[in-house]
């Protein structure tokens, strides 16, 4: 048992329900496998399941617990600031695989 930090500019949805809440209620939930920390309070960038950046989103809470299967896993609880336009997107996914999702064939 122990904690995976995230990195603190990346929260990636898994599960495009989750999304779609967040993108049409501008609150949101989303559920990680294993014992995660992310930074309540901070503004991170949101990506799809296949890894495009839309949105900053504030985390406004993250609990970590075994569930009734007796998994952990991880609610992060968040806020939707603003969708991102298209070149911010661009941008920020283009950024992201460099960083993080590693290699990507770019268009520009």
């Amino acid at each position: 048992m122990g904690y995976q930090t995230e990195f603190n500019s990346v929260c990636k949805f898994k599960n495009a329900q989750e999304l779609y809440e967040l993108m049409e209620y501008g609150r949101g939930k989303m559920v990680k496998q294993g014992f995660r920390v992310f930074p309540t309070g901070q503004k991170v960038i949101a990506y799809t399941p296949d890894n495009a950046a839309v949105a900053i989103v504030k985390i406004v809470g993250c609990i970590a617990e075994i569930n009734f299967q007796g998994e952990e896993v991880t609610e992060v609880e968040m806020e939707l600031i603003r969708r991102l336009n298209d070149e911010e997107s661009r941008i920020q996914t283009n950024l992201a695989y460099e960083m993080f999702f590693g290699e990507h064939s770019t268009n520009g």
